[in-house]
């Protein structure tokens, strides 16, 4: 009866998301009260384990989302992913066009949320195209299948970095196993498979504009410049995580340094810090118009800190109403491995919902008793569920539309495109995964 209950609670979560169009977060709330009665938690308890389940979750999340979406912000308002792209597109050339896009896609997608890659970097595709006389979908591909790629592996975007702490899972191990998991996607849906679409007719929309420093008080930042404060945290991240390797977490005083500047936050501040400087003062702004920016940043970010609140109120009630425990015994029965479950579990909620977030986190409610008690590796239970939730986009989800309005094509012609992209991103994503499992 109770694996009746939860399935009833997907089923009335995908509905309210996806038919009555209920905000996500009021649909969490909704959802988890109605199966925490229907799981025994006693009424005058639930209102407790809900708050319990958002703060376990934001606790550990919000400072690092917050400070991803300033550092992304100042990045995108500064110039710096412009200047990103156009170095991409000067050192590939135009007869290797699509692998400067994908290239682009993966340096600019790492610090920029999906969205405000989408928006701030198609414009620039488009001068692009219409410069070189290129095919729209035959260049462009390879730069939204990365962007897409670095959304659903790479911390600190919002759903694997809350996956990693839901799992509890090592940040820095997660990232370079999805780097790792990030060449093979980026290639296949990219460059290799954009090729069958050379001959496409697409029509991109004429007004498409972006914000453009004011050149008479602002100076661009410069190249060099740009690519390294847009990748400061990432390297900050591979060097912590290569030096641990070499001392242990517990050795004296070097162990407690490491633990302290090797901690996510701490090296997103870092880099935001940097950030401010270099992308902000020193190009002649204000800081309080920097401070502007950021403020903006965490207006931006609010949506997905609740979705990631509502989350962790499921999250919580399954725990509580010991069902998770319940359900990771049955689970281990099935005949499929945990990480192939977790990938289709996340796939059917992301074909359902349309958002790859809620399809992560939702999914991760279900999965993480069985993590603990599989023994699976939690980094690729993470990078599992972010290949899942990329599954088979299609009129349920924002970018399948995004993708065709801006580059004006039939819905046929997206399904060919789009959707078989982010297919090819999921199903390489799984693929990887299971290879990476042999060998860790």
């Amino acid at each position: 009866m109770s694996l009746v209950i939860v399935l009833l609670s997907l089923v009335v979560l995908i509905i309210l998301i996806s038919y009555f169009k209920i905000d996500t977060f009021l649909s969490f709330l909704i959802v988890s009260i109605g199966a925490g009665l229907a799981l025994g938690i006693a009424p005058d308890r639930l209102p407790q384990t809900m708050e319990s389940g958002i703060g376990s979750i934001l606790g550990s999340l919000s400072l690092l989302l917050v400070l991803g979406a300033m550092l992304g912000k100042i990045i995108a308002e500064s110039g710096a992913a412009r200047e990103i792209a156009s170095v991409m597109v000067s050192k590939f050339g135009v007869k290797h066009i699509q692998w400067g896009m994908a290239f682009t896609g993966l340096l600019a997608g790492i610090p920029l949320f999906y969205g405000i890659g989408f928006v701030l970097l198609v414009p620039l595709l488009f001068s692009v195209i219409n410069q070189y006389k290129l095919p729209a979908v035959y260049t462009g591909l390879p730069m939204l299948a990365a962007l897409s790629v670095t959304h659903g592996f790479l911390p600190p975007h919002p759903s694997p970095t809350a996956l990693v702490a839901m799992f509890n899972a090592n940040i820095g191990n997660t990232l370079v196993y999805g780097l790792l998991l990030s060449v093979p996607a980026i290639i296949s849906a990219g460059p290799v498979f954009s090729r069958s679409l050379k001959n496409m007719v697409a029509s991109p929309i004429a007004l498409f504009e972006t914000k453009e420093p004011d050149k008479k008080k602002i100076y661009l930042p410069g190249k060099l410049n740009s690519l390294f404060s847009a990748t400061l945290s990432i390297i900050l991240l591979l060097v912590v995580a290569l030096i641990s390797y070499f001392i242990p977490a517990d050795g004296g005083k070097a162990g407690s340094f490491l633990k302290l500047f090797g901690s996510p936050a701490v090296v997103m501040l870092i880099a935001l810090t940097f950030a401010t400087y270099s992308l902000g003062i020193r190009q002649g702004r204000k800081m309080k118009e920097v401070m502007k920016i950021y403020v903006d940043a965490i207006k931006d970010i609010a949506p997905v800190l609740l979705i990631i609140a509502g989350s962790g109120m499921f999250k919580q009630v399954m725990d509580e109403s010991g069902i998770s425990g319940e359900l990771a015994a049955k689970m281990q029965q099935l005949p499929i491995h945990p990480l192939v479950l977790g990938w289709l579990t996340a796939a059917f909620i992301r074909i359902c919902v349309g958002s790859a977030t809620v399809a992560a986190l939702t999914t991760a409610g279900v999965m993480t008793p069985l993590v603990i008690q599989s023994g699976v590796n939690p980094n690729l239970m993470v990078l599992s569920l972010g290949a899942g939730s990329l599954f088979l986009s299609h009129v349920n989800d924002a970018g399948f539309w995004m993708f065709k309005e801006y580059f004006g094509l039939s819905m046929k012609d997206t399904f060919r495109s789009w959707t078989v992209m982010e297919t090819i991103v999921s199903l390489t994503g799984l693929g990887g995964v299971l290879v990476l499992n042999f060998f860790i």
